[in-house]
């Protein structure tokens, strides 16, 4: 793994800072998390769409693509009350002290952001409950490279009118083949391109209220065979 605290030309985030405290990428045009409220949005999207954290056991395995700012990892983390693991895969990791520039406007995860900022550029870091490992690189070959399998994903890349790569017929197969039977996805995009490329992947997937403005999300379920 590349070393997180040493950013490169090729993988600098190139933010600006909206109202102060909201990085937006220059890159996609886009926020790291809603205007609106971004913690609220990770609880409603990701969490209760994953069905968390009722299904959280030990060693339950947490995928993600776009790690950002870690905001999803520290509300995770926030509910996490037994050892768990979490896996994501982000391109282009920003640096401490970026991170603490964006944690700002959650002070209720201050204590979960310091621990993360004070291991940034660690192989495996310790959150809360949460064991973490940050992927560096291009997901359409770090993701195939991966030998793991996801209890549940967080999907979470820029837009797909911004980002389309990421939501791609092939890395949503490759989704669907790093997650475990009966595991989960959920994202706040609802866009059908991305919702016929995870049904492809295997996903039974459902269409459920979105966060704030947004009138749809996507959830799914990769099915048992039972």
């Amino acid at each position: 793994m590349n070393d997180l605290a040493h950013q490169t030309p090729e993988g600098d985030p190139q933010l600006d800072w909206k109202d102060g405290g909201i990085p937006v990428s220059t890159r996609f045009d886009d926020p790291y998390f809603s205007l609106a409220g971004g913690l609220a949005e990770t609880r409603h999207v990701f969490l209760a769409g994953n069905d968390l954290p009722a299904r959280l056991v030990p060693g339950f395995h947490v995928a993600e693509l776009g790690f950002g700012t870690g905001l999803n990892l520290l509300a995770l983390a926030q509910i996490a009350t037994v050892p768990i693991r979490m896996t994501s895969f982000e391109a282009y990791p920003m640096g401490v002290a970026q991170l603490e520039q964006a944690h700002a406007a959650f002070p209720e995860l201050a204590h979960l952001a310091a621990q993360l900022r004070a291991e940034w550029g660690q192989s495996r870091m310790q959150v809360g409950q949460v064991l973490v490992e940050v992927v560096l690189g291009d997901v359409a070959v770090t993701l195939p490279d991966w030998t793991g399998r996801a209890d549940a994903w967080f999907l979470d890349g820029f837009s797909p009118a911004k980002n389309p790569q990421m939501w791609s017929d092939t890395i949503m197969v490759q989704v669907g083949q790093h997650t475990a039977l009966g595991g989960s996805f959920a994202t706040y995009t609802a866009a059908g391109h991305v919702r016929r490329a995870l049904q492809q992947a295997g996903f039974t997937v459902d269409r459920r209220p979105g966060f704030g403005s947004k009138r749809h999300m996507s959830v799914g379920c990769m099915p048992t065979g039972t």
